[in-house]
């Protein structure tokens, strides 16, 4: 049975998952934050152009992108299985961080320049330019199955915890849940594209540190400490452990995990079109550097937060392990539902509208290179909602594991290919022999795959997020022994 099925059967066990009256006032707290971003999505899609949609005409102001970044970045899954994490790895996903933090200084540095210099729309056009057309249609098919991938994972959070929490209830089924919840997206989405995101980003990372420290809040009082109190007792917790350096077999190595954080993050967002598109909305070079460096810092004190959360949780005494720690305690805690509902969705809406954005102009940039096509812009996003709905409900059947874990472990397989295209055309001066590299690109992951199940079997060594660097080494070696030396000149790109 899933993981999600039974934390369902836990919520019905001990109570009605949520009265009529309660299912309504998280209803309408939908509905309000939905009207909200509505309203900013026909101010700022007013005689929108393809231009708009898809760099917001280069007009966003650099503080605006950061502080709307951070709440981009943090879907839905943070607040469900970043506080459960403290139970089984301590704090040692805060190495993870700090490795995020490395990992946008290089992004901000090494490709925000080379992005900027040749004024891409789309940043896998540079894959076409230095390594050819089959170089380019690979990145951007495994950029739309990746984020495809990834954004409907966590976007199912948000659609699990609605249909565990009010549409159970109402007897509407899980399908529809989702459909309507991807329509309220596309409606505030389909006019201005990223230069509404800019703004709705805003309004969403508000909402959703307001609810976080809101729910701190509340559980600090039940425990009765002062400020400093609380400070003091997440510090002397067992649970508060970060640096792992003695355990080389253990997943939670420092190394381990501090190295997978900056490659996560040079893949996840250096190559990666849906964090990218923001970044270059900004006016100049200089003020997206700014941008990124500066939302990039802040996940180390964000995260802090949410897994001092797991730990007075826990402390509280909730009764539940990983991903259900958080949503047990909102269930035995009525006057935060709406709350905790809220948090979720204006994490996982930033997620999921942006994912939708990117993805569209990939396609009509990327594969179909019709980036002036506005009826096709708007068929295709269209599309792009009806996918999206489809993952959603195919992820239901699929996934039984922590759901950070699961979308990190995909990331490793599908972002690996990318980080080898990427890497071959920065790093050398040689041309890869274009036709074999969709095949290179697709026997990675599998060797990979392979490598992972045969060291389980010998060595009883099951890979973590390391995985990435491997599936990036095997793609960048497959592009080399394929590959001719070429002359300097030929391999630059153009100013």
């Amino acid at each position: 049975m899933k993981k999600w099925e039974l934390w369902g059967k836990k919520l019905h066990g001990t109570q009605k998952c949520c009265t009529f009256a309660c299912s309504m006032m998280i209803l309408l707290t939908i509905v309000c934050y939905f009207s909200l971003l509505y309203v900013v999505s026909r101010w700022t899609g007013r005689r929108a152009t393809n231009e708009a949609f898809y760099r917001a005409e280069r007009r966003s102001p650099w503080p605006m992108v950061a502080f709307g970044m951070v709440g981009a970045s943090i879907s839905g899954v943070t607040f469900v299985s970043v506080p459960g994490m403290v139970q089984q790895s301590q704090m040692t996903y805060l190495q993870v961080c700090l490795g995020f933090v490395v990992g946008y200084v290089l992004v901000a540095l090494v490709l925000l320049p080379l992005y900027y210099r040749l004024n891409l729309t789309s940043i896998y056009a540079y894959l076409g330019q230095r390594l050819g057309r089959r170089s380019y249609l690979s990145g951007a098919w495994f950029f739309l199955l990746s984020k495809m991938t990834g954004a409907a994972a966590k976007f199912y959070v948000v659609c699990m915890i609605l249909q565990q929490f009010v549409f159970d209830g109402l007897r509407v089924p899980f399908w529809a849940n989702v459909a309507g919840l991807v329509l309220l997206i596309w409606l505030y989405t389909h006019r201005g594209g990223i230069k509404t995101l800019v703004v709705t980003d805003t309004v969403q990372t508000v909402c959703l540190f307001t609810v976080l420290l809101l729910i701190i809040y509340k559980v600090v009082g039940e425990l009765g400490l002062s400020a400093s109190e609380t400070v003091q007792t997440v510090a002397n917790s067992p649970m508060s452990r970060v640096f792992v350096f003695d355990d080389w077999m253990s997943r939670q190595n420092f190394w381990k995990q501090f190295l997978s954080g900056v490659f996560i993050v040079v893949v996840m967002t250096g190559l990666d079109q849906d964090m990218m598109q923001k970044n270059l909305t900004c006016k100049t070079l200089r003020e997206a550097q700014k941008d990124m460096c500066s939302y990039g810092v802040a996940f180390v004190p964000v995260n802090l937060l949410f897994l001092s959360l797991g730990v007075l949780l826990t402390m509280s005494g909730v009764e539940a392990r990983g991903d259900d720690l958080l949503p047990l305690y909102v269930q035995g805690a009525s006057g935060i539902r709406c709350l905790f509902v809220l948090g979720v969705v204006a994490a996982s809406f930033s997620t999921a509208d942006s994912a939708l954005t990117s993805m569209t102009t990939s396609y009509c940039v990327d594969v179909c290179q019709r980036p002036d096509d506005e009826h096709l812009r708007r068929r295709v996003h269209v599309a792009m909602c009806l996918v999206f709905v489809l993952f959603i409900l195919l992820f239901r059947y699929a996934n039984s594991t922590s759901l950070l874990d699961a979308i990190y472990i995909m990331v490793s397989y599908t972002y690996g290919p990318l980080l080898g295209l990427f890497a071959f055309g920065l790093f050398t001066h040689r041309q890869p022999n274009d036709k074999w590299t969709p095949y290179i690109c697709v026997a990675s992951p599998l060797l990979c795959y392979g490598m992972d199940l045969l060291a389980q079997t010998l060595w009883g060594y099951h890979f973590g997020y390391e995985l990435l660097m491997f599936n990036g080494l095997l793609t960048f070696a497959g592009l080399w022994i394929s590959s001719r030396c070429t002359p300097l000149a030929a391999c630059q790109t153009p100013s």
